[in-house]
């Protein structure tokens, strides 16, 4: 008798388990199914379907956006069955709430609808060489120092670390790495040893002091290594009708910290692809070519590096040579599983290849990762096996509209990445 109540004490809180891993699985997917934030065009009726399992209602916290099912939409609340699409419809342009309860009766989640003017940009799909300088002089790591007496030491160890910005030594702010270890020579020569340096951690400035320390080769040194530049080839995704781009999607990560590099300024160059390594599984593939730095080379300026991609301003000449037409922005809800294409010149053309859109995330989790593609164009795929390192940013079109670039190969499956929506690149 005592082992048979043990065992349904056992089973009863396995069953409990379950059913809190499956309710607490369910609100998870319902949280991921709903996006957090969507753009609306102004009087336009968007439609979108969401996929949800179970029934939801959707309120309009504000009399200036309306939702419903398609068709004479209604204000207030609206019940949403499974596999129903909504509907949101707006004649004012700017930034309202729509509440989210699951059956109708508890809050899932609010989600906020941008109500915008229509928008065009054209989709780019051009090779650009990218110079970004950085804001500060950035450590990429500590390292030993073999002094004059032939002892090992590693000064700055505990108090630089990776990812770290020097703006200024011994009060003087910094422009670029040679001036740092100028001013280090400099604090060692007067007899000193100690550097004050003002650096920013995590968006945070604070001051620390160095000893520096006679190396071997009669130089002083901090033991930290450092860089202020990083450059490469990327794919230009649009051009607005003002003159401004973005690029690659994703944003330009140090090799060594794989942080997002904060800049301080950057240029976009001339480039000529020379050459293109396939992929294979287990090994991207890469475009390898020149890029040509000088002022008449010079493209276009970069303002901004971020998750999203880099962002700036074009200058005359590539203007000029962007020819292609300005579509329509398609944001996430116009974005569906199916055939679409990318556009790239890795022929040394721009051309545009199919492909074919796997699955859309509609959440914010992955800013750069909203959909997964698969290049199915043979052309293509015999040219470079689908997509290789250079070709982030390759702008991808769906129904006439410019919704999304791509960002990500997947390691294991060349013909297969990831891309993010144009939204996103376009919120900079």
């Amino acid at each position: 008798m005592t082992e048979r109540k043990h065992f349904y004490k056992v089973l009863r809180r396995i069953f409990c388990a379950a059913l809190l891993f499956s309710v607490g699985f369910t609100w998870y997917y319902l949280d991921r199914s709903i996006p957090d934030e969507v753009n609306i065009v102004a009087e336009e009726e968007e439609l979108f379907s969401l996929n949800l399992p179970l029934s939801a209602s959707f309120t309009s916290e504000s009399a200036e956006v309306a939702v419903g099912n398609g068709s004479n939409i209604p204000k207030g609340e609206v019940r949403i069955e499974t596999g129903q699409p909504v509907a949101l419809y707006s004649e004012t342009q700017g930034s309202y709430k729509v509440g989210v309860k699951l059956f109708g009766l508890f809050q899932l989640k609010e989600m906020q609808v941008n109500v915008v003017d229509t928008h065009y940009a054209v989709p780019c799909g051009v090779p650009v060489g990218i110079y970004l300088k950085s804001d500060g002089v950035m450590v990429i790591g500590t390292g030993m120092i073999t002094d004059a007496s032939g002892q090992e030491t590693e000064p700055a160890y505990g108090i630089l670390k990776s990812g770290d910005y020097i703006e200024e030594v011994d009060g003087t702010p910094l422009e670029n790495k040679e001036q740092l270890i100028e001013a280090v020579n400099q604090a060692g020569a007067n007899g000193t040893g100690k550097v004050e340096l003002k650096i920013r951690r995590d968006g945070e400035e604070m001051n620390v002091d160095i000893d520096a320390i006679a190396a071997d080769d009669g130089t002083y040194k901090l033991g930290a290594w450092v860089r202020d530049d990083t450059q490469g080839i990327g794919t230009m995704t649009y051009l607005d009708l003002n003159g401004k781009f973005g690029a690659l999607g994703h944003g330009i990560s140090d090799s060594d910290t794989g942080e997002v590099v904060s800049i301080e300024e950057g240029a976009l160059y001339e480039t000529q692809i020379m050459g293109i390594e396939k992929g294979s599984p287990g090994k991207p593939g890469v475009m390898s070519g020149v890029i040509y730095y000088g002022p008449s080379s010079e493209l276009g300026t970069v303002t901004a590096n971020t998750e999203e991609g880099i962002f700036g301003i074009a200058g005359q000449e590539l203007r000029s040579r962007i020819s292609g037409e300005a579509l329509p922005i398609g944001y996430r809800q116009d974005v569906h599983t199916g055939e679409a294409v990318l556009r790239s010149s890795v022929s040394g053309e721009v051309k545009d290849y199919k492909i074919e859109i796997q699955k859309v995330d509609y959440s914010t989790a992955h800013k750069n990762k909203g959909m997964v593609i698969k290049v199915v164009d043979e052309e293509l795929l015999n040219l470079t096996g689908g997509i290789v390192q250079g070709m982030s940013g390759s702008p991808i079109i769906q129904d006439g509209k410019l919704v999304g670039a791509v960002t990500h190969v997947f390691v294991q499956d060349s013909a297969r990445g990831y891309g993010i929506f144009i939204e996103n690149m376009l919120a900079h």
